[in-house]
């Protein structure tokens, strides 16, 4: 990952930067180019904030054409009628029933 496309992903302009605050964009680069991206961002967690509102990166909107939704039809089952008695399921206890054990002399 260069420099610039890390400004990128932090939302800021590196062109806008360097012609602004060329001396901290070279030490910033120069810094960069030695540590991880990870690394980078902890030591200068403080001073990206500013540096973002102060050089923003423009906002680049797509407008896209609007999707059409396919319409879901739900079929129900028909309900069937029977003369027979549907059976009940069996009442469970609402507790465990526990066997005592037998007594042995």
């Amino acid at each position: 990952m260069t420099f610039e496309q890390y400004l990128i992903s932090k939302k800021i302009d590196s062109s806008l930067f360097k012609r602004h605050e060329q001396t901290l964009w070279q030490a910033w680069e120069k810094e960069f180019d030695q540590i991880s991206p990870v690394s980078f961002t902890a030591q200068k967690l403080y001073l990206i904030n500013p540096i973002r509102r102060r050089f923003p990166l423009p906002i680049v909107v797509e407008i896209k054409e609007p999707k059409v939704v396919a319409e879901v039809v739900i079929i129900t089952e028909a309900k069937v009628e029977s003369t027979e008695p549907v059976p009940k399921p069996a009442a469970k206890p609402s507790r465990p029933v526990f066997k005592p054990k037998p007594k042995i002399n």
